[in-house]
C-alpha cells in the first residue's frame, strides 16, 4: 500500500472514529438530560395536580365525583382515583361502572391499552403513583395517578429527539466529506515532497550522482531530509571524483617508477648498459620509490577508512622534538640548509609518539624540498594555554593563494610538473593532518609565494 492511500486512509478512520464517539456520546448526554427534564416536569404538574384536588376534596369531602376530576385527566392525558384510607374507591376520572372497573382492570394487566381516551401515549410499562390528600396535617385519602413511564415523550419531544439525531447523522456526513478532503490535501503535502526524494534516491542508486531533490514542502523534518540527500549525493558525487582522481594518480605514481625499471632492464638484458653498480643503484632508488609509495598508499587508505591505531604514551615531548631535529640536521647540512629551533623544556604530553615522528618527518621533508640554496627552517616548541603549540617555519617557495585551500588533500601538488623530486606522493600533508586531528588537535598553514610557509600544530596537553 501507497504511503499517500495509507495516510488518507488512517485519517479517514481517525476521523469516523472521532465522529461516531462524538455522536454517540453527545446524542446520548443531550438525550439523557432531556428526558429528565420532561420526567421531572411532570413530576412537576403531578404535585400540581394533588394541590388542586386536595383543595377539591378539602371543599367537597366524599361527595367529589368522577366530573370534579376527569378534566385533570383528559387535560394531562393520565388516570386518576381517590381512595379512602381503607383503600376504598371513592371516585375516579370516569364514571365508576362496571364495564369501566374491568377495563382498568385489563390495563393494568398490559391489555386494551388503547381503550382508554385519557392516555396521549400507551407505549412503554403502565405505572401508578400515589399521593396523600392532607387536611390539618393528617392525611385524609389517597390519590393515586396512572400513567404510562414513556407519557412524558409528547409529539414535540419527540420531533425533537428525531432532529437531534438527524442533526448528529447530517453533520456526521458533512464532517466525514470534509475530513476526506482534508485528508486527501494533507496526505498528498505529506507524500509529494517524499516521492521527489525517493526519485532522487533511486536515481543516485542507479548512478546518477548529479541528481539533486527540490521537494517543495514547508514541513521541517521533510525538508532536512531533502537536505540530507542532496548533501549524500554531493557528498557521493566528491568521492567518486576522488576516487577516479586516486585510480589517475595511483597509475600515474607507480607508472614512472615501473617505466624507470623496465627501461633500465631492458637496457642490461639487451647489453645496452653493463650491471655495473652505479646502473643498479638506480634500480635500487626506483624501488625504494616505490616503496614510499606504497607505504604511504597504505597508511592513507587505512586512515581512509578508520584504521588508523593511535598509542598514546605520557613523554617528554621537549627532548623527542630535540632528537627528532638532532636526526634531521645531517640531512639538511648535507643539501647546504639549516635547521633552527626553538624548544621550551619539560614539557609532558600524552601522545603517540611514533605519530608524533611521522608528523614532524612530514613536515621537515615537504619544508626542505621547497628551499632556495641557503635555505632555513626554524622549530618552535611551546605550552600555550591548555595547548602546546608547534611552529615548523622556513624560507622557502612558498605557496599560491589558490593553492593553500587544498593542499591537506590527498594527490594534491602545488607543483604542476608532477616531479617526484620536489613533489613527493601528495599524500605527507594529508596524512599529517589526519594524525594531528587523531590527537584532538589542529594544523593551520600560512604561506606568501616566494617569501616562505609557516606550519602551525596545536595539541591539547590534557590528553
Amino acid at each position: 500500500m501507497s504511503l499517500n492511500k495509507k495516510l488518507t486512509l488512517s485519517f479517514i478512520f481517525a476521523i469516523l472514529v472521532a465522529i461516531l464517539i462524538i455522536s454517540f456520546i453527545s446524542n446520548k448526554m443531550i438525550n439523557d438530560r432531556f428526558d429528565t427534564y420532561l420526567i421531572d416536569e411532570r413530576n412537576k404538574k403531578f404535585e400540581t395536580i394533588r394541590e388542586d384536588i386536595n383543595e377539591l376534596f378539602l371543599q367537597k369531602g366524599s361527595s367529589i365525583t368522577s366530573d370534579d376530576i376527569s378534566n385533570y385527566a383528559k387535560m394531562e392525558g393520565i388516570y386518576i382515583e381517590i381512595k379512602d384510607l381503607n383503600n376504598t374507591m371513592i371516585c375516579n376520572a370516569n364514571n365508576n361502572t362496571p364495564h369501566h372497573r374491568k377495563m382498568m382492570n385489563n390495563m393494568m394487566k398490559g391489555h386494551g391499552k388503547m381503550m382508554n381516551p385519557y392516555f396521549k401515549n400507551t407505549s412503554g410499562t403502565y405505572m401508578k403513583k400515589a399521593f396523600p390528600l392532607i387536611q390539618d396535617e393528617k392525611q385524609i385519602a389517597t390519590l393515586i395517578i396512572g400513567y404510562f413511564d414513556n407519557a412524558h415523550l409528547t409529539e414535540s419531544a419527540l420531533i425533537f429527539k428525531n432532529t437531534l439525531a438527524k442533526s448528529f447523522i447530517l453533520s456526521g456526513m458533512i464532517t466525514t466529506v470534509l475530513g476526506l478532503l482534508i485528508s486527501i490535501f494533507l496526505s498528498k503535502g505529506l507524500t509529494n515532497p517524499l516521492i521527489s526524494i525517493t526519485e532522487t534516491a533511486n536515481l543516485m542508486r542507479n548512478g546518477n550522482l548529479n541528481a539533486r531533490t527540490n521537494a517543495p514542502t514547508s514541513t521541517k523534518e521533510i525538508m532536512e531530509l531533502s537536505d540530507s540527500i542532496n548533501y549524500l549525493a554531493e557528498t557521493l558525487e566528491k568521492q567518486e571524483l576522488l576516487r577516479k582522481r586516486y585510480a589517475s594518480d595511483i597509475s600515474h605514481e607507480l607508472r614512472t617508477p615501473l617505466t624507470t625499471l623496465k627501461s633500465h632492464v631492458e637496457a642490461i638484458m639487451d647489453g645496452v648498459w653493463e650491471p655495473s653498480y652505479e646502473h643498479l643503484n638506480i634500480l635500487m632508488e626506483e624501488i625504494d620509490n616505490m616503496t614510499k609509495l606504497v607505504d604511504d598508499l597504505r597508511n592513507t587508505f587505512q586512515i581512509f577508512e578508520g584504521k588508523l591505531s593511535i598509542n598514546k604514551t605520557l613523554f617528554d615531548i621537549s627532548e623527542e622534538m630535540k632528537n627528532i631535529i638532532f636526526l634531521f640536521t645531517p640531512i639538511f647540512e648535507k643539501e647546504g640548509f639549516s635547521l633552527e629551533y626553538s624548544i621550551e623544556d619539560n614539557i609532558q604530553i600524552s601522545m603517540d609518539k611514533d605519530r608524533l615522528k611521522q608528523i614532524m618527518y612530514n613536515l621537515l621533508s615537504n619544508s626542505m624540498k621547497y628551499l632556495y640554496e641557503d635555505g632555513k627552517v626554524k622549530v618552535k616548541l611551546c605550552k600555550e594555554d591548555k595547548h602546546i603549540k608547534i611552529i615548523v617555519e622556513d624560507n622557502g617557495s612558498g605557496i599560491k593563494e589558490e593553492d593553500i585551500p587544498h593542499i591537506f588533500e590527498r594527490f594534491y601538488r602545488t607543483d604542476v610538473s608532477r616531479d617526484r623530486k620536489t613533489g613527493g606522493t601528495g599524500l605527507g600533508l594529508s596524512i599529517t593532518k589526519t594524525l594531528v586531528e587523531a590527537h584532538g588537535g589542529s594544523i593551520h598553514v600560512e604561506s606568501k609565494f616566494g617569501i616562505g610557509t609557516i606550519f602551525t600544530i596545536l595539541i591539547p596537553s590534557s590528553m
